[in-house]
């Protein structure tokens, strides 16, 4: 699908783009393909995409063969994406809100999604692929909300501002480094990101963007209780970034429990968090947790 296919539907159906949706649609052929070569799809992946639009993307993904879950908030988008693939087979097509249906866990019965579960037993996602132009308004939340899930995706590329991929990329005591980055980086590593011009999206983004890779690391650095620890400790720690560390978490933990993991791991009582790295979190969240 090129630019001009795409106007001619949207005008044919009379469908404005709302922008409080992020609904700023890939186009290019070429940043479309690169995103599926970034997947490394194969028939027997399954897929979970968001905010798929009026399906340029989606269209590629079928063709690898893989089962495909697509997500659209729009009624009008949806009806169109019902008409425009009924005839095939291998996509299951929600009218939802991406962000809810995570947060909720409970999957409805359909072939290419989880099983409902209960809340005690969250869906399965890792044995999936998140390949999506996530709407900026809401890709953080989403991408936090796929990482901390006890069953996360085994790989997400997606589409993103370029100013959160270089958040979720940062190293310590650099700008864009922050919960975001700890987050995702707990459960993920990337390979790295490529940058996609505002004119490849109509229409055209006030930001420029980035399609980024995640990959989920091999083994957990964190066991579930650890992991809980660690997102109380890096919310709290980065509440305040100018504030130091151990004031702010003081408020949450006994004096005597901070002070015994701080001098274990070096940490001076006058750190700020932005310092400290992804290893020490980890290991400081384990001590808290012990």
């Amino acid at each position: 699908m090129n630019l001009s296919e795409m106007r001619e539907i949207l005008k044919a159906r009379d469908l404005q783009l709302t922008k409080s949706l992020g609904q700023n649609f890939l186009h290019d052929g070429n940043q479309l393909r690169r995103i599926v070569a970034a997947a490394e799809l194969s028939p027997t992946d399954q897929v979970l995409e968001i905010g798929p639009g009026l399906g340029p993307l989606t269209e590629l993904l079928l063709a690898s063969g893989a089962p495909v879950l697509a997500i659209e908030k729009d009624a009008r988008l949806a009806t169109y994406l019902r008409e425009r693939f009924a005839t095939t087979p291998n996509l299951t097509l929600l009218h939802d809100d991406a962000l809810a249906f995570l947060q909720r866990g409970n999957a409805p019965p359909a072939a290419a999604v989880p099983e409902a579960t209960t809340p005690d037993q969250p869906a399965d996602w890792s044995t999936w692929k998140l390949v999506a132009n996530l709407p900026y308004s809401v890709a953080s939340p989403i991408l936090v909300e796929l990482a901390l899930h006890p069953h996360r995706p085994e790989r997400m590329v997606t589409t993103l501002q370029l100013e959160v991929a270089q958040r979720i990329m940062a190293e310590a005591d650099s700008e864009h480094y922050g919960v975001l980055t700890l987050l995702l980086q707990l459960h993920y590593t990337s390979p790295g990101y490529f940058r996609i011009p505002a004119g490849c999206f109509f229409p055209p983004p006030d930001v420029d963007s980035a399609c980024l890779t995640l990959l989920r690391r091999p083994q957990p650095l964190l066991d579930l209780r650890q992991t809980r620890v660690f997102v109380r400790v890096v919310k709290r720690a980065f509440s305040q970034r100018r504030k130091m560390m151990f004031k702010l978490l003081k408020s949450e933990w006994p004096e005597e429990a901070l002070h015994a993991a701080f001098a274990q791991l070096g940490i001076s009582p006058q750190e700020r968090a932005e310092k400290v790295g992804l290893e020490v979190f980890t290991e400081f969240s384990k001590l808290l947790a012990a």
